[in-house]
């Protein structure tokens, strides 16, 4: 499943050039996986697929199973007759470098409107079949995330906690009665589903393909507010009458905050799951795997111990370690799927029992450059100390750009990277660190975008705590040129990563305008 040492990039779908304001599953997206293949890599790694809630976080998601439907190319639709040219004739200027998620929600949900009603009136008759075999192969979440979504347009908005008595606790008269007052707003939110798997899927297959894999996340907890939450009540610590959360999700003081981070998202009853046989955790992790071939799972200290902190405090001091079933859970799973497709973020407080689960199950960890250079010799993070079977980063979607983070350094400090790194070299910081990524026994090395582009702090993706201004960068069509498509190239090849005894797959309109044939290597600059 994990190919030896290869490596790839870190982009969110959202962050894809495209005229609709937010980057899509559209011909962008097609793009951009041709220069992954062209610059010989081999990972595709991006942040969870969901429809996002509160702060259009990818981590807070209305749902763990569904997409979202802000990905959904208005142009895939026109393609297959559920839009015209007219329909899509005015799209104001949006921002080049950044997302303004209210304003793309403006303009794109009345399109799906448009193509949801072009499809219900006259279905093209390939489509209407897929249709009805996608809404009976995901019948198992599809139809409660459509009613959910139903019931929360019709509420004005509001959580799922905040409904009406009989809602909030799903008394089966009273979704029946929704669900036929509903009916036309659940075949909308199925419709979105459906554009959202059949573009993603192609996608993904164009991918896979080109020898790409494409490598997704799970965060570990779900939002308080989505479908899961509502629709499972029994396995999260809740209150019974009022379905607030008892337990909080969070992390003690640490790097990224001084008061740790409460998260807010209610924490699993393990009990309740176990005597359910992990069933629900099964069904995630099938459903991930349909749009994904590997998988991150965010905190995954929490299925070792995880903070716990109750609900009526406003930090995540005050909380407390509780025991998981982690062994357990793993174990029962694998004998579920088999190989376990999984690495694991082992950042934060890690403990020798999170690092013996993660061992026992072969899991990869992770290892960030930006935390190597400030502690002693046996820091885990600086690239000596690295094990073959982790994946090493400049940082992630959490951390600074690597331009961004060696600004913000002391002089000091900065000094102590440039005797580790020798200097920076005339491409810049940015590229010296990826080298160091690259030149690491690290089976995978993966950087984000930004840092390819060697971007500066305005071009971070999140700031952990900060609720507001993040997700929403963006890069331009003209990023993807010949020179640093060629200088990844290089150095994939220099540090032993290129791809070997695959068969190359041409180029489509890129392959007589490249200036570099598929045979030959790039010099270093």
């Amino acid at each position: 499943m994990f190919p030896t040492r290869a490596s790839g990039i870190l982009l969110h779908p959202t962050c894809f050039p495209s005229r609709y304001g937010i980057g899509d599953l559209g011909q962008e997206a097609f793009d951009f996986v041709q220069f992954l293949y062209e610059s010989d890599q081999r990972w595709w790694q991006i942040l969870p697929l969901g429809p996002t809630s509160f702060g259009d976080s990818p981590y807070l998601s209305y749902s763990a199973l569904a997409g979202n439907p802000l990905l959904i190319s208005p142009d895939k639709l026109r393609e297959v007759g559920l839009l015209s040219d007219s329909d899509l004739a005015y799209i104001p200027d949006f921002p080049l470098d950044s997302v303004n998620f209210d304003w793309v929600k403006e303009v794109k949900h009345p399109l799906y409107e448009t193509a949801c009603q072009n499809f219900h009136q006259n279905p093209p008759a390939a489509l209407k079949t897929k249709f009805s075999a996608f809404c009976d192969r995901n019948q198992d979440w599809l139809d409660d995330y459509a009613l959910f979504m139903a019931i929360k347009e019709a509420q004005g908005g509001s959580a799922w906690y905040d409904w009406p008595t009989d809602l909030k606790w799903r008394k089966p008269l009273t979704l029946v009665k929704a669900k036929t007052e509903l009916k036309d707003r659940l075949f909308y939110h199925q419709f979105l589903q459906f554009c959202f798997f059949e573009q993603w899927l192609a996608l993904r297959q164009y991918a896979n393909d080109r020898h790409i894999l494409i490598f997704g996340d799970i965060p570990i907890y779900v939002a308080h507010d989505s479908v899961d939450v509502w629709g499972h009540p029994e396995i999260f610590h809740l209150d019974p009458e009022t379905g607030d959360a008892t337990l909080k999700a969070g992390v003690p003081p640490d790097y990224f905050s001084e008061t740790g981070q409460l998260w807010g998202n209610p924490v699993y009853n393990w009990e309740a799951i176990q005597k359910e046989n992990y069933q629900w955790w099964f069904s995630r992790f099938k459903g991930v795997l349909k749009l994904v071939d590997v998988v991150r799972i965010d905190h995954f200290r929490g299925f070792e111990a995880f903070w716990a902190v109750p609900g009526e405090e406003e930090t995540a001091m005050n909380g407390s370690w509780l025991p998981a079933p982690g062994d357990e859970f793993f174990t029962a799973l694998q004998k579920d799927l088999g190989e376990l497709p999984i690495v694991a973020e082992d950042l934060g407080v890690i403990t020798p029992e999170v690092e013996a689960l993660r061992d026992k199950f072969e899991f990869p960890g992770m290892k960030l450059l930006h935390f190597a250079f400030d502690d002693n010799r046996a820091n885990p993070f600086l690239p000596f100390n690295y094990p073959r079977n982790c994946v090493a980063y400049t940082g992630t979607h959490d951390n600074n750009t690597t331009v961004g983070w060696f600004t913000e350094r002391d002089e000091y400090a900065q000094q102590r990277v440039l005797d580790f790194i020798g200097g920076v070299d005339s491409w810049g910081v940015h590229w010296s660190l990826i080298r160091l990524a690259m030149s690491s026994v690290a089976n995978q090395a993966i950087f984000p975008f930004q840092d390819i582009l060697g971007l500066g702090a305005d071009a971070r993706m999140n700031t952990p705590s900060s609720p507001e201004g993040n997700w929403g960068w963006r890069f331009r069509k003209e990023a993807l040129n010949p020179e640093m498509r060629d200088r990844l190239r290089y150095l994939t090849y220099l540090y032993g990563r290129q791809p070997v005894n695959e068969t190359p797959i041409p180029s489509e309109e890129t392959a007589e305008e490249s200036e570099t044939p598929a045979a030959d290597l790039p010099q270093a600059s």
